[in-house]
């Protein structure tokens, strides 16, 4: 009941109709400007500047080449060898294709270099030209194959609907504990975050995650994880709702600003709620009176220096001890998807299968 209301609820802001035809009713090539694959981020300047000094390069070795077989060209408008500047002149227009025929090849030597050198030399100079205009022709060939064969193999990846200021903390979040960007998706209707999210390496997918159609082409029925991270409560009571009925096995942690709507997003499907604006709330709070608190949940939640919350499966020799027993600094056990802290009753010993909630310590990777 409360689906069909919510389903009913999303139509008008959704900007959807029965008639619009949905994403994943389009060909893979015709999702090009949806979705986007990460791609080169050598800038516009540097590339141009790459290809003037390749056409320079080609250019200094054909007139090297002319130069040092003058003698077996030809000028018919001079009677006397090829200067140095004859020769630039020769491979300026050889190389362009223009060929005014006043300078040619005579001897045997000349005509093999030009047919083993020279032309590649030519072909090259042209592609190096015009390699801009082709880079944008074959950019959306590209882009399509490329959305053919990761829609084909995506699996186990997580999707982040939403990348505001939750969101990129999230991503953030999931590079420092070694996630690869190519697994991550985001999902968001603002094209300054998608270009932000493209630069990190991430797909992402242009559209509302309110409409199944989006989440569908993000690969959410095949997702390990769904991250959502909207800046609406209401959004994101509705994104939960929609991705839980497109992954009822995905993982799915959802973000509200206050605590009233936590229930909502638990009813909706979500497994795990997180109150943003409580959590800093508290925070605040705590650093008026103990500072080097705050400071310490602000190690613990940077995953990529100094200590971190992780969890890992017990070994065979902690079978039937006590985690607080051990080397490492046990916060909670996990068993049967259930999280008992490490004063509980439960956690006395531990079973085989359960996993240990435990603070590790970070080494920074060398830059």
């Amino acid at each position: 009941m409360m689906r069909s209301r919510a389903k009913a609820l999303a139509h008008p802001f959704l900007g959807g109709s029965a008639d619009k035809e949905e994403l994943t009713s389009l060909p893979d090539h015709a999702l090009v400007g949806v979705i986007r694959m990460p791609g080169s981020t050598i800038s516009p300047v540097r590339s141009i500047t790459r290809r003037i000094i390749g056409a320079l390069l080609a250019l200094a070795a054909t007139v090297l080449l002319v130069y040092l077989d003058r003698d077996g060209y030809q000028d018919n408008n001079a009677g006397d060898g090829l200067s140095l500047l004859d020769a630039i002149y020769y491979a300026t227009v050889t190389l362009s294709t223009t060929g005014y025929g006043d300078i040619t090849p005579v001897s045997d030597t000349a005509r093999l270099v030009n047919v083993v050198v020279i032309t590649p030399l030519r072909v090259l100079f042209l592609i190096v030209l015009v390699g801009t205009t082709l880079e944008v022709l074959t950019e959306r060939s590209r882009q399509a194959f490329k959305i053919q064969r990761w829609r084909s193999k995506v699996r186990d990846h997580v999707v982040v609907i939403g990348y505001g200021t939750k969101g990129r903390s999230a991503v953030t979040a999931l590079l420092g504990e070694g996630a690869d960007p190519g697994r991550i998706v985001v999902v968001d209707t603002n094209h300054t975050a998608l270009e932000a999210a493209s630069a990190q390496g991430l797909v992402t997918v242009n559209g509302s995650g309110t409409r199944s159609d989006v989440l569908r082409v993000a690969g959410a029925t095949r997702a390990r994880a769904i991250v959502v991270a909207p800046a609406r409560d209401d959004t994101a009571v509705l994104v939960t709702l929609t991705a839980r009925e497109l992954a009822p096995k995905a993982q799915i942690v959802a973000a509200v600003r206050e605590a009233e709507n936590v229930h909502l997003l638990r009813q909706s499907g979500a497994d795990s709620a997180v109150v943003s604006s409580e959590t800093a709330g508290r925070l605040l709070g705590m650093a008026t009176s103990t500072p080097s608190v705050v400071e310490m949940f602000e190690d613990l939640l940077t995953p990529d220096a100094g200590l971190a919350i992780a969890e890992r499966e017990v070994e065979e020799q902690e079978v039937g001890g006590s985690p607080r027993h051990l080397s490492d600094i046990v916060l909670g056990v996990v068993r049967d998807g259930h999280l008992y802290r490490v004063d509980a009753p439960e956690a006395d010993a531990i079973e085989s299968g359960d996993r240990l909630l435990y603070v590790k310590k970070v080494t920074p990777a060398e830059p």
